[in-house]
């Protein structure tokens, strides 16, 4: 081993310590099991509840025209829980909910990291003695804190880029093909590949009128991974296709900023990114990247230089789109093409990801080549950028801003303990909770009439307004965000507000609530967890049964029994 590690050049040395910190970066999620602290928004309050809910419903090879009867009364068709060709669908599965979440999260930063190293090592940092900015810029990379259940749908861009240049400069074999084949069964669509591809293909239409360069083999690259990704996909396509009834999509209002509110959010975008995309860039990436830009030699500006000023002019294209997108200007447009708004084309700045940690790689570069002093600016934001994404590792950042774990958040054994106490079969009753998310019981198997999903019927959400609507009527707020969204299909309550986790420790109250529990009933609604005491149940027609609390729980559980 000794003589192996001597025979190793610098480069094979770091990119052995970069494996090494890799692997200290996932170790908690491994080590601590169902006691780590992940994400809640967009992962626990959703995606892994459903990948269990799927699961034990059976239905994963259901029908295009099945349903999961464990949520909204049946009426949540099998479609909007994706594909079954998902290899994190698969994960979750065959094995328990956190263990897959965290073999998810190695997979995907592992192929990440590897991606972003071939693709500055063959194409943008080719230079031997840049091996530092080529390895780190590559690991940071892939420490960014992604949305868990896009898998490389980001991430993987950086792969599928190296492939989809092999490819167009004519240098590729096998290993290309197997990436563009392999890659739509651990990414989604809809959720990056799709705009990713659509730069490809205006890249390949660029060749075709700068370079008069038809490219055939590009182009079959490109349609080959459109294709794989709509056969995998093929329930959406299905559902666009063939669409039975409105859903609640269908009432999506996306486009309602002034125009001083949309150029904000260009600024916000920009400077600090997306939560399903972040990037981390604000404080090391972002000033890094207009030293470069000032130091740039206009006049004796070479390929590179080119480069990076395309990348730092997308960067910022794509913000502008993404916040022109909800500029309300677009509304009437969009309310002829519905299209426009069951279909999210903001996402185009998903594309920045890859974008800004290029844009890092050949920025850094560029000084490199400088001399010794910017040698060493750039070694000290490689270094940076570390700590930062360090900073950001999920133990660290969750535990201090006090959110549970994943054992406290879905409180299985107290979960129990209700269902024991209500003693009946869970398919025999409807639930639905106040200051918890669905999710939660959902996770736990109990039949819920509400949800958070982004595709149901919308007559189910005019149905179920109904429960809530004294309380919609005070809060224009949360009427809004009901009524122009309602993805979260909730028993909202105005005094809490747009509050879905209120935990043991909180003193709250509800005072004044007011809801149909008449509808709650029709619908087959039985009972109400609440995370909150209602001083004034009896008025709604709820009786309190009992409070349940649990070492092990975050919530103290106020079940309400309809009467």
């Amino acid at each position: 081993m000794k003589n192996l590690w001597k025979s190793w050049n610098k480069e094979k040395k770091h990119l052995c310590f970069a494996s090494i910190l890799l692997v200290l970066f996932v170790s908690p999620l491994f080590i601590l099991g169902e006691n780590a602290h992940i994400r809640v928004h967009d992962n626990l309050d959703s995606n892994i509840a459903w990948y269990k809910v799927l699961k034990d419903s059976g239905q994963l090879f259901g029908s295009v025209n099945s349903s999961i009867p464990q949520i909204i009364n049946g009426q949540l068709e099998r479609n909007a829980f994706g594909t079954e060709f998902s290899g994190i669908q698969w994960l979750h599965t065959l094995l328990p909910s956190m263990l897959a979440f965290s073999i998810s999260q190695t997979i995907t930063r592992i192929f990440a990291f590897i991606g972003m190293y071939l693709l500055l090592k063959n194409h943008f940092v080719k230079s031997e003695d840049a091996y530092l900015i080529r390895v780190w810029v590559s690991l940071a990379f892939a420490l960014t804190p992604f949305w868990p259940s896009g898998m490389l749908s980001t991430l993987g861009m950086p792969l599928a880029l190296w492939a989809f240049l092999n490819i167009r400069n004519g240098h590729h074999k096998w290993k290309e093909w197997v990436t563009l084949i392999l890659l739509p069964l651990y990414s989604s669509f809809v959720l990056g590949f799709f705009f990713f591809l659509v730069a490809m293909g205006l890249l390949w239409l660029r060749d075709l009128l700068v370079k008069k360069k038809y490219n055939w083999i590009f182009l079959g690259s490109i349609a080959l991974m459109t294709f794989i990704f709509l056969l995998i996909e093929y329930r959406l396509v299905y559902s666009l296709i063939f669409p039975e009834a409105p859903t609640n999509r269908n009432e999506f209002v996306e486009s309602n900023l002034g125009l001083r509110s949309t150029v904000k959010l260009v600024f916000k975008n920009y400077f600090i990114g997306h939560t399903h995309v972040m990037t981390l860039h604000t404080y090391i990436i972002v000033p890094l990247s207009f030293i470069v830009f000032l130091a740039i030699n206009y006049k004796k500006r070479g390929s590179l230089e080119k480069r990076y000023l395309y990348l730092f002019i997308l960067n910022f294209v794509l913000s502008v789109w993404y916040a022109f997108w909800f500029f309300k200007g677009w509304e009437p447009l969009k309310e002829k093409v519905s299209l426009l708004n069951t279909f999210n084309f903001s996402r185009f700045h998903f594309l920045r990801p890859l974008i800004i940690y290029l844009m890092f790689a050949v920025g850094s570069y560029i000084l490199w080549r400088r001399g010794k002093g910017w040698k060493h600016l750039v070694k000290v934001c490689l270094v940076a950028q570390l700590v930062v994404v360090f900073i950001a590792n999920n133990e660290i950042y969750y535990r201090d801003a006090k959110t549970p774990t994943f054992k406290q958040f879905y409180a299985t054994e107290q979960f129990k303990e209700i269902a024991k106490y209500i003693g009946k079969p869970k398919n025999s009753y409807r639930v639905a909770s106040i200051g918890l998310h669905p999710a939660i019981a959902q996770y736990n198997g109990f039949y819920t009439l509400d949800t958070y999903n982004n595709f149901y019927p919308l007559s189910y959400k005019h149905e179920f307004r109904k429960i809530i609507a004294k309380e919609l009527n005070k809060s224009p707020s949360l009427k809004k965000y009901f009524d122009q969204w309602g993805g979260r299909c909730y028993i909202f309550v105005a005094e809490l507000g747009q509050n879905y986790e209120f935990k043991k420790t909180s003193k709250v109250k509800i005072h004044h609530l007011q809801l149909n529990t008449k509808v709650f009933k029709s619908m087959g609604g039985r009972y109400i967890f609440s995370a909150v005491p209602i001083i004034n149940a009896a008025e709604n027609g709820l009786e309190f049964k009992k409070a349940f609390d649990q070492k092990d729980s975050a919530w103290r559980v106020y079940l309400y029994q309809v009467k």
